[in-house]
C-alpha cells in the first residue's frame, strides 16, 4: 500500500506548511486574531529550516521587514487580519511600485475597525484591490478548504516570484480555524517558481531594466555584491527617481501588463453543476462551501442550480464571469459583506442575467438554507 502523507490540519497551519514548501525562509508580523497561529507556527518551524522569524512592534513594521528580507533574496511572508491589513496598505503600494515579491495573508474578520475579532467576514475584498492609493497591479487568491489553503499559498509565492510583486491570500476566520484531513502532495507534484536572477556583471546591473518583450526585470539580492537603488517614487531602469512623464507612463504600463498579459496564468476557478443551470451562485472562500451545499439541496428539489467559485479574486475574472452570465437566467452572489464582489459581477454580467445578492455581515457564516431561500426567491 502506498504511503501517503495524510494529516489533520488547521487552515492557518496549512498556510504555513504551504509557505515552507514554497520556500519561505522569512516571516515578520504582529499577532492578531484570527491569524495568530500563522505567526506562532512560523516561529516554531522557520528556525528548523534555517529561516528567520521576527515579531515586530506593529503591523507596519511587519510588512516593512518582510519587504526588506525579500530584497536580500529570501522568500518572505507576513500575515494579519482586519485593522492590521489596513495598516499594511502603504507598504503594499511600496512593494508594488518597487516590484518586491512577498506574500500577505489576510485572515478576514468582522469590521470595520476592531469590529468582531473572532468572527468571520469577507469585508476586505475591495480593500485588497483599492486599499493603497494609485493604479497598481493586484493578485489576490481565496481558498475554500484547508488543502486549498496549502495549495494557494504555494501559488501565491509562485506568482509573487514570477511577476515580482506582492500577492495576497484572502482567507477568513472559518477557513483559518477549521480542521480537515488533507493529503500533502509529494515534492514532484508541486511546482515551485523562483525569481530570475541577473546574468550581467556587478557593474552592469540595472534593477528595472527589461529587454524587448519582457515585463519582469531580473532581480538581484542585496548582499551579493550588486549595488542598486530602490524607491517608492516613480523611477527609471536604474532605480533612481524620475519626474519624466514618459518614464512614469511606461513604468505603470509595464506594471499593469504583468497582469493583463498573463491573465490566463493567474485565473483560477471552479465550476460545479453549471452546464444546465438556470441559476448560478457565485461564491468564494468559506461561503462557497455553503453555496455548494445549497446547490445540491436545490438539485434534490428539481431546481437547475450551479456554482461558480473564483479562487482568483483579483484580477477579476471578466471573461469567465461574462460566460457564466450568458449561460444563466439568474446569478446570485453570496458573500459575507454587504455587497462588494457583486458590484464587479454586475459590471460585466447585468446585460446578460438578472443579478442579485445574498449577503450577511453580522459575524455569522451564510448558511445553505439562506442561500436556498434566495434561490427560490429569484
Amino acid at each position: 500500500m502506498e504511503n501517503k502523507n495524510i494529516k489533520l490540519m488547521q487552515g492557518n497551519e496549512a498556510c504555513v506548511e504551504g509557505a515552507l514548501t514554497a520556500g519561505m525562509r522569512f516571516f515578520a508580523g504582529y499577532p492578531i486574531t484570527p491569524s495568530t497561529e500563522i505567526a506562532e507556527i512560523s516561529s516554531l518551524r522557520l528556525p528548523k529550516v534555517g529561516g528567520k522569524f521576527l515579531q515586530m512592534e506593529d503591523e507596519i513594521a511587519g510588512i516593512a521587514a518582510t519587504i526588506g528580507a525579500s530584497l536580500t533574496g529570501l522568500k518572505s511572508m507576513t500575515a494579519t487580519s482586519g485593522p492590521g491589513f489596513s495598516l499594511k496598505q502603504e507598504n503594499i503600494g511600496y512593494a508594488s511600485i518597487a516590484e518586491i515579491p512577498c506574500v500577505i495573508v489576510n485572515v478576514q474578520r468582522g469590521g470595520p475597525s476592531t469590529g468582531l475579532p473572532t468572527s468571520p467576514a469577507q469585508g476586505d475584498i475591495m480593500q485588497a484591490k483599492w486599499g493603497t492609493h494609485g493604479d497598481h497591479p493586484v493578485i489576490a487568491l481565496s481558498p475554500s478548504s484547508v488543502r486549498e489553503t496549502f495549495d494557494l499559498t504555494i501559488k501565491a509565492f509562485n506568482y509573487a516570484e514570477k511577476y515580482r510583486m506582492p500577492v495576497m491570500l484572502l482567507t477568513d476566520e472559518v477557513i483559518g480555524h477549521m480542521r480537515e484531513k488533507i493529503e500533502i502532495p509529494t515534492a514532484d507534484e508541486i511546482e515551485i517558481i523562483d525569481r530570475v536572477k541577473p546574468e550581467s556583471g556587478l557593474d552592469k546591473y540595472n534593477p528595472y531594466e527589461v529587454n524587448e518583450g519582457e515585463l519582469v526585470p531580473k532581480m538581484a539580492s542585496y548582499g551579493e555584491g550588486y549595488r542598486f537603488h530602490v524607491t517608492g517614487l516613480v523611477h527609471d531602469e536604474t532605480g533612481f527617481p524620475s519626474n519624466d512623464s514618459n518614464v512614469a507612463g511606461n513604468l505603470l504600463d509595464r506594471l499593469m501588463k504583468k497582469i493583463d498579459n498573463n491573465i490566463e496564468d493567474i485565473s483560477l476557478y471552479e465550476e460545479y453543476r453549471i452546464d444546465d443551470a438556470e441559476t448560478i451562485i457565485i461564491a468564494y472562500g468559506s461561503t462557497a462551501r455553503s453555496a455548494k451545499s445549497a446547490v445540491d439541496m436545490a438539485r434534490e428539489e428539481g431546481l437547475k442550480v450551479g456554482l461558480f467559485r473564483p479562487m482568483t479574486i483579483w484580477p477579476f475574472l471578466d471573461k469567465q464571469i461574462t460566460d457564466v452570465a450568458k449561460k444563466a437566467d439568474n446569478i446570485i452572489v453570496a458573500e459575507m459583506n454587504l455587497g462588494q464582489y457583486v458590484n464587479e459581477v454586475e459590471r460585466v454580467g447585468n446585460k446578460y442575467a438578472n443579478i442579485s445578492k445574498c449577503c450577511k455581515a453580522n459575524g455569522e457564516l451564510i448558511t445553505p438554507d439562506e442561500i436556498l431561500a434566495k434561490i427560490k426567491e429569484v
